[in-house]
């Protein structure tokens, strides 16, 4: 599905900007998908977006689709030992039915892999049924909820 020239690159604190400018567009593009809010981050200054790129043990990536940044992910250290988080997970609309999900998803499991995790947790808005397709698709099934505020989000969970 992936046309064109697909690179998947993981970030540094020092790639602070570009994860700004997905991460800005993330949240304007689909507040309901996330439980940071635009205003939390519009304003916030170079070293809050390092600090986020530099949080222990996760690792962050961007795809890349003919030069032009379309897909963000971070793997980070879960609650559990054994247990990674997908987190931030977020494909632009000119990435979006190409496979970008697809290959972010991959990379945090491989790194997970790699990294000696068994398994793989996330958790996605009730109602958001591109991205919950997403997940099932890849091997994820619902293993519980959470609530927060106004926010019913699905726990779910892949074994590696």
């Amino acid at each position: 599905m992936l046309g064109g020239m697909v690179e998947v690159r993981e970030l540094g604190s020092g790639d602070w900007e570009v994860w700004r400018e997905l991460r800005l567009a993330a949240l304007a593009d689909a507040p309901y998908a996330f439980g940071s809010k635009l205003a939390d981050w519009v304003d916030a200054p170079e070293e809050k977006w390092r600090a986020r790129l530099e949080l222990a043990g996760s690792r962050n990536a961007v795809v890349y689709l003919d030069g032009t940044p379309v897909g963000m992910a971070s793997g980070v250290p879960g609650d559990a030992d054994g247990v990674v988080g997908l987190i931030s997970m977020f494909v632009a609309p000119a990435g979006r039915g190409k496979g970008v999900g697809e290959l972010l998803m991959r990379w945090v499991e491989d790194g997970a892999r790699t990294g000696g995790a068994h398994t793989l947790e996330l958790m996605v808005a009730e109602g958001n049924e591109k991205a919950i397709g997403l997940y099932e698709r890849t091997g994820y099934v619902v293993t519980g909820s959470h609530q927060e505020d106004d926010r019913t989000e699905m726990i779910m969970q892949k074994s590696l």
